[in-house]
């Protein structure tokens, strides 16, 4: 029969239990994403409208995965679907370049402090292979050094670390070094001991989206370290940018990498990436008709159909400017602020042991972790604790839990994950506060807290 939150979630999402049992039989696992799964079904969305959605059996939720971080303006933006709607009218793709993606362009330049210039993508995954492509093609080595737990997508080589290896050749896997986080010593030594390295790539707030966070000290020795060693560094800024701060984590923190990968916001809420950089290191795919050797050799050849497409183009252009000449970014981080703040007020009341942490949109409730715990600066175990305080059982009870009371957070190791936007009121975070509680106290009603 399950246990009694499992049940209520039978009771409330029946149509999405019809839904995925046909969609079984289509997809793997029933889903079209792997973070989308769910013990025992997930839910099928209709419609969104600010920080709102709805399923397919008419419950209102508080939105808090915001299109997985690319949300930032909140669901159906009338000046995004207005954008949209027009370029549907004029064309969704021309074969040729336009004054959207110079528009497009610029925009990322003028926001973010590493953009000399810049390249388009569909996808993160596409921008992050693709930065470390260029980093290799441009020093000539070959091993780049990522971080334990840092994502970067799905390709082959950024792959290497984590789990789901299904396919990836031995070889491929050999020209990466996965290392701990916030251990400079480490990183320098592993250096020190290889000279065939070309870039470091790391999610700068930390591992999936700062849940297991990066000192901002790490990140300046980091910044010191390739700049002595002459390696790339990479700010792998899919979600923080334009997010953390309108410049990205490297304005937020005063650091700027060597090159930038972009894409959520960057779009607008449709299919969009970037790579940005050092004009130097970008322009490794500028041809030479001068040079053949250089052409087919260290000149990297770059298509893909929907590259700065236009209607991912208008949308991205708008959300930029809407970024660059307003206040979403603190809309954002004030709704972030007071979610983080009403978390730590209701576990003190409830006496749940845990804390709310993050930095301005980017908001982790962690169970049985206090502050210090979470704090890198102050204490260098602190990835590893939070990993090993992670229960499956709780996790997976507290994921229907929230949604039983009409909360869609994201999965954390031991906790939750909100994602703000700027449509986020105080109305939406006071209910919010109230329903994590509600499904905080019918987990602990199961002994699991």
């Amino acid at each position: 029969m399950g246990t009694q939150i499992q049940r209520k979630y039978l009771d409330l999402h029946p149509g999405s239990l019809d839904r995925w049992a046909v969609a079984r039989d289509i997809f793997p696992d029933g889903v079209t994403h792997d973070g989308r799964r769910v013990t025992p079904f997930p839910i099928y969305a209709t419609h969104g409208k600010g920080p709102l959605k709805w399923d397919v059996d008419g419950n209102e939720i508080i939105d808090y995965w915001t299109g997985h971080g690319s949300m930032i303006l909140g669901h159906s933006h009338p000046e995004i679907v207005t954008a949209v709607q027009e370029q549907v009218a004029k064309g969704t793709h021309l074969s040729a370049s336009s004054d959207l993606e110079i528009r497009w362009g610029q925009l990322v330049q003028q926001l973010i402090p590493s953009a000399e210039k810049v390249r388009f993508h569909s996808s993160g995954t596409e921008a992050t292979m693709m930065a470390i492509r260029m980093a290799r093609a441009y020093t000539g080595k070959m091993k780049i050094i990522k971080f334990e737990e840092h994502f970067h997508g799905w390709n082959d080589y950024l792959s290497a670390g984590g789990s789901g290896l299904g396919g990836i050749p031995q070889e491929t896997l050999s020209t990466m070094i996965v290392l701990p986080p916030n251990d400079i010593s480490l990183v320098e030594e592993t250096i020190n001991r290889n000279d065939d390295v070309a870039a470091i790539i790391l999610e700068p707030t930390g591992a999936h989206m700062g849940l297991e966070p990066i000192g901002p000290t790490f990140l300046s020795q980091l910044r010191d370290i390739t700049y002595k060693n002459e390696i790339v560094l990479i700010f792998d800024e899919v979600v923080t940018g334009f997010r953390i701060s309108k410049g990205g984590a490297q304005e937020y923190f005063g650091i700027t990498p060597d090159m930038t990968t972009m894409a959520k916001i960057l779009g607008g809420g449709l299919p969009g990436g970037a790579v940005a950089g050092k004009a130097e290191i970008i322009n490794m795919i500028e041809s030479h008709p001068e040079d053949n050797n250089f052409n087919n050799t260290r000149r990297i050849a770059h298509n893909g159909t929907f590259n700065a497409n236009p209607l991912s183009a208008v949308a991205g252009i708008r959300a930029l400017e809407l970024i660059s000449e307003g206040e979403i970014n603190n809309l954002a981080s004030k709704a972030g602020e007071n979610l983080k703040q009403g978390l730590n007020e209701m576990l003190g009341k409830l006496e749940i042991p845990g804390c709310a942490t993050g930095i301005n949109s980017l908001i982790f409730l962690r169970l049985n972790t206090d502050p210090d715990e979470a704090d890198p600066e102050k204490n260098i175990t602190a990835v590893p604790d939070i990993r090993k305080k992670a229960d499956s059982l709780m996790q997976s009870e507290l994921n229907l839990a929230f949604m039983n009371n009409g909360v869609h957070a994201g999965n954390a190791h031991g906790g939750a994950r909100f994602i703000m936007s700027s449509a986020h009121t105080e109305d939406d975070i006071n209910k919010t506060v109230s329903s994590v509680a509600k499904a905080l106290s019918e987990v602990r009603e199961q002994g699991l807290l």
